[in-house]
Order: C-alpha cells, then sequence, then structure tokens
C-alpha cells in the first residue's frame, strides 16, 4: 500500500515573460522598501536599491558571503539575478540575516526553488538545508534567457535534468515530486534540441525554464544523492565549472544506480530513450556538452582524493556507496567513456 510524506515548499512563483518590469511590486508585495541586489551591471533593475554586489562566485566561497555582508548596510530584503551563483549568495546572507529574498533566475539552475545551499570554505564545498534559504519569491523571466550562451544553455538545461533524475531516486520521491520529476524531464528534453537548432526560440526556452523551475522544486523537497555528492566535491575541491560538472557527471550516476532502483524506466520513458543513462549521454553529445571530466581540466592524479571525499560520510543513495565503486565511476567520467 501506497505510503509517503510530502511538504510543499512555501513560495511565491511569477513565471511570465517581461516580469522583470514587475520587480518594484514584489518588493512592495513583501512590505519592503530597502532592497540590495546581487546581480552583474548588464542588468538593469527598475527599483530604487541601496547597494549592488556585481561579484557572486561560483560555489558560493564564505569569503565572497562576507564581503557581500559588509555591505548590506540598511537593506530590508534580497534581490538577486543572474545564475546559481548570485542565487546563492543571496541564500547565504539570507542565512545570516533572515532578510526575504526575491531571485530572478537568467539560468536553468534550478537553485531558486529549493532551501539547500552550497558553501565553500577552504577548498571543501559542504551543504546546508534551511528553509530560511528558500526565497520567498522568484520572478522567471523568458526575456532574461535568450542571451544565455550556447554552452550555457545546454550544460544549464542538463544540471536541472539532473536534479529531476535524483529527485526520482531519492528515499523521500513521492507522488508529487515523482509527477514534477517526470514533466521536468520531459520539458527539458523537448525543449534543448530546438535551442540547439535556435537560441532565438522563446517557446523553447519557456519550456526549459518551466522544466528548471519543476526540477528544482522537486529537489528541494527530496533529499540528495550520489550525483550531488561528486558534482559538490568535483566543484569545491576542484574548481570544476558548475553546470558543466552536472552535465558530465549525470550519465555516470544514472548507470551506477541503475541496477538498485527502478528509477530509471521513469527516466528513460521521460526523455523517449530505451536506456536512462545512455539516452542522457546521447543527449548531451547531440547538445555539444562536455562528456568528460578531463575536457574540464580535472587532474586525471585528483580522483583519488575525489573518491575519498566522496565516500567520507554516508548519505542516502539506491545503491551502497563504496570507494572502489565510485573510483570506477570517475574514472569513467574523466575518460568520458559511455556508460
Amino acid at each position: 500500500m501506497l505510503a509517503f510524506t510530502y511538504t510543499a515548499l512555501p513560495a511565491r512563483v511569477v513565471f511570465a515573460r517581461g516580469s522583470l518590469a514587475r520587480l518594484g511590486d514584489e518588493v512592495a508585495r513583501l512590505g519592503c522598501s530597502r532592497p540590495f541586489v546581487i546581480a552583474s551591471a548588464r542588468y538593469a533593475v527598475d527599483v530604487a536599491a541601496v547597494g549592488r554586489f556585481v561579484d557572486a562566485a561560483m560555489h558560493t566561497p564564505v569569503e565572497v558571503t562576507e564581503r557581500a555582508l559588509a555591505e548590506l548596510a540598511n537593506a530590508d530584503c534580497l534581490i538577486a539575478i543572474g545564475g546559481g551563483s548570485a542565487i546563492g549568495l543571496a541564500k547565504a546572507l539570507a542565512l545570516r540575516t533572515d532578510l526575504p529574498q526575491i531571485a530572478v533566475p537568467t539560468t536553468y539552475a534550478g537553485s531558486e526553488a529549493t532551501p539547500v545551499l552550497g558553501q565553500t570554505a577552504d577548498g571543501v564545498k559542504t551543504t546546508t538545508r534551511d528553509l530560511k534559504l528558500l526565497p520567498e519569491v522568484i520572478v522567471y523571466d523568458v526575456e532574461l534567457t535568450r542571451s544565455l550562451p550556447r554552452a550555457l544553455t545546454m550544460t544549464s538545461g542538463l544540471n536541472a535534468m539532473a536534479h529531476a533524475v535524483e529527485a526520482l531516486y531519492s528515499p523521500d520521491a513521492n507522488p508529487v515530486t515523482t509527477s514534477f520529476a517526470e514533466q521536468a524531464l520531459a520539458a527539458l528534453a523537448r525543449a534543448l534540441p530546438k535551442l540547439a537548432a535556435n537560441l532565438d526560440d522563446l517557446d523553447a526556452r519557456s519550456d526549459a525554464l518551466l522544466g528548471a523551475w519543476t526540477a528544482g522544486t522537486c529537489l528541494g523537497s527530496v533529499g540528495m544523492g550520489l550525483h550531488h555528492k561528486l558534482c559538490h566535491v568535483l566543484g569545491g575541491s576542484f574548481g570544476l565549472p558548475h553546470s558543466e560538472t552536472h552535465a558530465v557527471v549525470l550519465p555516470y550516476a544514472t548507470a551506477f544506480n541503475a541496477i538498485a532502483t527502478d528509477a530509471m524506466a521513469r527516466v528513460a520513458r521521460s526523455i523517449g530513450s530505451a536506456d536512462a543513462a545512455n539516452g542522457l549521454r546521447a543527449l548531451a553529445e547531440a547538445l555539444g556538452a562536455p562528456t568528460s571530466l578531463r575536457q574540464l581540466g580535472m587532474p586525471e592524479d585528483g580522483l583519488d582524493r575525489a573518491a575519498a571525499l566522496a565516500t567520507a560520510a554516508p548519505y542516502p543513495n539506491p545503491r551502497p556507496i563504496e570507494r572502489g565503486a565510485i573510483r570506477a565511476l570517475l574514472g569513467a567520467a574523466w575518460q568520458g567513456a559511455w556508460p
């Protein structure tokens, strides 16, 4: 008999073309009037901000958070416009100050939909889960994704697909998150090839953005497993780029867990493939995304350390985590062999 627990995450979502113009209304709706903006200078915002921080960095280094914290002044809310770096920094500030957040994603990272933060200190990335981290408002404006370069469009979309795949095999999976994950995979598998052919296809960009939100939402409601652990190790300890690392690792983590869960049949069906891992690899190759850790600059002599870090503490995963098997997974991912 079916039994599950599902906790809905409290967030307001505004999804519309041109919705960036509604930022002022969303600030007022929160009862705020002194926003602090975290965004590069190229994003113009029609709000009276008390400050702006433009130096957000990948993997949310603690030292960058400290610098931004010193500039908050008398802000009463945070606005983050950008990808995972900007949104991650806003989350780190919210964790320390409890200021409300408005997230305006410009990629498909999905972090805006989760109460999860990965921070890096002394070369180690750790993960925190806390409802303080969940933005109160998410504003999705498809126009903001139009300037996303081809390479990042593809790897960011594959990153979102990784969220959905992991949500399907999480021990916390339930009918709601499973439905969201399948919708996300189908939307992204449909949208990304269209964008590879035409980056200006706004309908495909809208599909990809919706997929990113649903993928992030379902992952935010369940625990993370092997895929995210590996990516956090590779990014936090070896400086590998975020979305590209997710794109490379996804087929290998999928293949690793395929023997221990029937969730991969759902993945295969959602992306229109006979096999989940090889279907994801074929998609990455068709999109021109990187397919090996070697391409990302991962040193081969770092694989043993990465395997050790990834297996240093237990975490939920369908298949038991054992260092030798993880080292083999990383070796295959470094070479770029088909899973």
